[in-house]
Protein backbone atom coordinates (compact mmCIF):
# COMPACT_ATOMS: atom_id res chain seq x y z
CA UNK A 1 0.00 0.00 0.00
CA UNK A 2 1.33 3.42 -0.95
CA UNK A 3 1.91 5.76 1.99
CA UNK A 4 0.24 9.20 2.13
CA UNK A 5 3.43 11.09 1.27
CA UNK A 6 3.93 9.13 -1.97
CA UNK A 7 0.27 9.63 -2.85
CA UNK A 8 0.66 13.39 -2.38
CA UNK A 9 3.75 13.42 -4.59
CA UNK A 10 2.01 11.45 -7.34
CA UNK A 11 -1.27 13.33 -7.11
CA UNK A 12 -3.60 12.01 -9.81
CA UNK A 13 -0.85 10.53 -11.95
CA UNK A 14 -1.39 7.12 -13.50
CA UNK A 15 0.77 4.37 -12.02
CA UNK A 16 3.90 3.22 -13.82
CA UNK A 17 4.72 -0.45 -13.40
CA UNK A 18 8.00 -2.11 -14.35
CA UNK A 19 7.25 -5.65 -15.50
CA UNK A 20 10.80 -6.69 -16.26
CA UNK A 21 14.39 -5.69 -16.79
CA UNK A 22 16.86 -7.32 -19.20
CA UNK A 23 20.60 -6.67 -19.20
CA UNK A 24 21.66 -5.73 -22.73
CA UNK A 25 25.29 -4.64 -22.18
CA UNK A 26 27.80 -4.58 -19.33
CA UNK A 27 30.84 -2.33 -19.56
CA UNK A 28 33.54 -1.32 -17.11
CA UNK A 29 31.53 1.48 -15.47
CA UNK A 30 27.91 0.88 -16.42
CA UNK A 31 25.23 -1.64 -17.27
CA UNK A 32 22.59 -0.98 -19.92
CA UNK A 33 19.17 -2.54 -19.47
CA UNK A 34 15.92 -2.66 -21.39
CA UNK A 35 12.94 -2.28 -19.08
CA UNK A 36 9.44 -3.49 -19.91
CA UNK A 37 7.08 -0.88 -18.46
CA UNK A 38 3.36 -0.21 -18.33
CA UNK A 39 2.74 3.55 -18.39
CA UNK A 40 -0.68 5.13 -18.92
CA UNK A 41 -2.02 1.65 -19.58
CA UNK A 42 0.39 1.09 -22.49
CA UNK A 43 3.19 -1.44 -22.52
CA UNK A 44 6.49 0.04 -23.69
CA UNK A 45 10.26 -0.42 -23.50
CA UNK A 46 12.54 2.07 -21.74
CA UNK A 47 16.32 2.18 -21.72
CA UNK A 48 17.95 2.23 -18.30
CA UNK A 49 21.62 2.73 -17.44
CA UNK A 50 22.89 1.60 -14.04
CA UNK A 51 25.96 3.24 -12.55
CA UNK A 52 27.38 2.16 -9.18
CA UNK A 53 27.81 5.76 -8.03
CA UNK A 54 30.54 8.32 -7.67
CA UNK A 55 31.90 11.07 -5.48
CA UNK A 56 33.28 14.49 -6.25
CA UNK A 57 35.03 17.22 -4.32
CA UNK A 58 35.29 20.98 -4.56
CA UNK A 59 38.79 21.73 -3.21
CA UNK A 60 39.20 25.28 -1.87
CA UNK A 61 42.66 26.69 -1.17
CA UNK A 62 43.56 28.98 1.75
CA UNK A 63 43.37 31.87 -0.72
CA UNK A 64 39.80 30.92 -1.59
CA UNK A 65 40.57 29.58 -5.05
CA UNK A 66 38.99 26.40 -6.33
CA UNK A 67 41.17 23.63 -7.73
CA UNK A 68 39.70 22.43 -11.01
CA UNK A 69 40.80 19.68 -13.35
CA UNK A 70 40.88 19.99 -17.12
CA UNK A 71 40.61 16.57 -18.68
CA UNK A 72 39.70 14.88 -21.93
CA UNK A 73 36.19 13.43 -22.10
CA UNK A 74 35.72 10.92 -24.89
CA UNK A 75 31.91 11.23 -24.94
CA UNK A 76 32.25 14.92 -25.86
CA UNK A 77 35.52 14.54 -27.80
CA UNK A 78 37.02 17.52 -26.01
CA UNK A 79 38.64 18.70 -22.82
CA UNK A 80 36.31 19.82 -20.04
CA UNK A 81 36.79 21.84 -16.86
CA UNK A 82 35.47 19.97 -13.82
CA UNK A 83 35.81 19.43 -10.12
CA UNK A 84 37.75 16.25 -9.24
CA UNK A 85 35.50 13.19 -9.26
CA UNK A 86 35.46 9.47 -9.81
CA UNK A 87 33.41 6.33 -9.58
CA UNK A 88 33.18 4.22 -6.48
CA UNK A 89 35.62 1.30 -6.51
CA UNK A 90 32.81 -0.84 -5.10
CA UNK A 91 29.08 -0.05 -4.84
CA UNK A 92 29.40 -0.22 -1.04
CA UNK A 93 32.44 2.08 -0.81
CA UNK A 94 31.69 5.14 1.33
CA UNK A 95 31.50 8.20 -0.91
CA UNK A 96 33.75 10.15 1.46
CA UNK A 97 36.54 7.59 0.93
CA UNK A 98 36.08 7.89 -2.82
CA UNK A 99 36.15 11.71 -2.66
CA UNK A 100 39.37 11.67 -0.61
CA UNK A 101 40.99 9.26 -3.08
CA UNK A 102 39.93 11.25 -6.14
CA UNK A 103 41.10 14.54 -4.61
CA UNK A 104 44.62 13.18 -4.19
CA UNK A 105 44.71 11.17 -7.42
CA UNK A 106 43.58 14.03 -9.64
CA UNK A 107 44.93 17.16 -7.94
CA UNK A 108 47.89 15.98 -5.90
CA UNK A 109 46.37 17.40 -2.69
CA UNK A 110 44.95 15.77 0.43
CA UNK A 111 42.57 17.10 3.06
CA UNK A 112 41.57 16.16 6.59
CA UNK A 113 38.79 18.76 6.47
CA UNK A 114 36.02 17.35 4.28
CA UNK A 115 32.41 18.43 4.56
CA UNK A 116 29.40 17.00 2.74
CA UNK A 117 27.97 19.63 0.37
CA UNK A 118 25.19 17.98 -1.68
CA UNK A 119 24.06 14.98 -3.72
CA UNK A 120 23.10 14.97 -7.40
CA UNK A 121 21.56 12.50 -9.81
CA UNK A 122 23.15 13.41 -13.12
CA UNK A 123 20.66 12.24 -15.76
CA UNK A 124 17.41 11.14 -14.17
CA UNK A 125 15.59 10.33 -17.42
CA UNK A 126 17.59 7.16 -18.12
CA UNK A 127 20.42 6.73 -15.59
CA UNK A 128 20.60 6.19 -11.83
CA UNK A 129 24.08 7.68 -11.35
CA UNK A 130 24.32 9.29 -7.91
CA UNK A 131 27.18 11.59 -6.93
CA UNK A 132 27.87 12.85 -3.41
CA UNK A 133 29.86 16.08 -3.49
CA UNK A 134 32.15 17.20 -0.69
CA UNK A 135 33.93 20.45 0.16
CA UNK A 136 37.66 20.08 0.93
CA UNK A 137 39.59 22.71 2.88
CA UNK A 138 43.00 22.84 4.57
CA UNK A 139 44.59 21.28 1.48
CA UNK A 140 47.99 19.63 1.91
CA UNK A 141 50.32 19.03 -1.05
CA UNK A 142 50.79 15.38 -1.97
CA UNK A 143 51.23 13.70 -5.38
CA UNK A 144 48.92 13.02 -8.28
CA UNK A 145 48.22 9.35 -8.93
CA UNK A 146 46.62 9.41 -12.36
CA UNK A 147 45.28 6.32 -14.07
CA UNK A 148 47.37 5.39 -17.11
CA UNK A 149 44.66 6.67 -19.47
CA UNK A 150 44.02 9.97 -17.64
CA UNK A 151 45.28 13.28 -19.00
CA UNK A 152 44.59 15.92 -16.34
CA UNK A 153 45.79 19.46 -15.81
CA UNK A 154 45.11 21.11 -12.41
CA UNK A 155 44.06 24.76 -12.52
CA UNK A 156 43.26 27.35 -9.83
CA UNK A 157 40.12 29.41 -10.36
CA UNK A 158 38.27 32.18 -8.56
CA UNK A 159 34.61 31.47 -7.82
CA UNK A 160 33.35 34.51 -9.75
CA UNK A 161 35.22 33.42 -12.89
CA UNK A 162 33.74 29.92 -12.69
CA UNK A 163 30.26 31.39 -12.23
CA UNK A 164 30.81 33.52 -15.35
CA UNK A 165 31.75 30.40 -17.34
CA UNK A 166 28.60 28.65 -16.11
CA UNK A 167 26.27 31.51 -17.08
CA UNK A 168 28.02 31.91 -20.44
CA UNK A 169 27.36 28.23 -21.20
CA UNK A 170 31.08 27.43 -21.34
CA UNK A 171 31.20 25.20 -18.26
CA UNK A 172 28.58 22.48 -18.81
CA UNK A 173 29.41 19.57 -16.49
CA UNK A 174 26.34 19.13 -14.26
CA UNK A 175 28.11 17.98 -11.06
CA UNK A 176 30.56 20.87 -11.36
CA UNK A 177 27.82 23.43 -11.93
CA UNK A 178 25.83 22.14 -8.95
CA UNK A 179 28.91 22.12 -6.70
CA UNK A 180 30.11 25.60 -7.65
CA UNK A 181 26.69 27.22 -7.31
CA UNK A 182 25.97 25.41 -4.01
CA UNK A 183 29.38 26.40 -2.61
CA UNK A 184 28.92 30.02 -3.68
CA UNK A 185 25.43 30.22 -2.22
CA UNK A 186 26.33 28.52 1.07
CA UNK A 187 29.76 30.00 1.83
CA UNK A 188 30.32 33.21 -0.11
Amino acid sequence: MMDDKKKQQQGNMAPVIRKGRELKYQGTILKIYEDQVIANGHECKWDFIHHDGAAAVIPVTEEGQILMVRQYRNALDRFTLEIPAGKLDDPNEPTLACALRELEEETGYRSNNMEFLLSVNTTVAFCDEHIDIYLARDLMPSHQHLDEDEVIQVERWDLKDLEELIFAGKLTDSKTIAAILAYGRKYC
